[in-house]
């Protein structure tokens, strides 16, 4: 049976912890993947933004 078989047939409950697990998987390996450059600059500008107070903020309610 294919994984993604496998996948269809857990609960929500069971992929959360499934996810959970290979994500500290993930965290325990280190196989020099940094993030990209990018995703560095985003960061920065983010925390030049705060820093000036021109950070917005909102709440989890107000994301959805």
């Amino acid at each position: 049976m294919l994984l993604t078989e496998k996948l269809k047939e857990m609960s929500k409950k069971e992929k959360l912890v499934l996810m959970e697990q290979i994500w500290d998987s993930l965290l325990q390996e280190d196989d020099g993947i940094n993030s990209p450059q990018w995703h560095k600059e985003i960061l920065e500008e983010r925390m030049a933004k705060m820093k000036k107070g021109e950070a917005k903020f909102i709440t989890i309610n107000e994301l959805r």
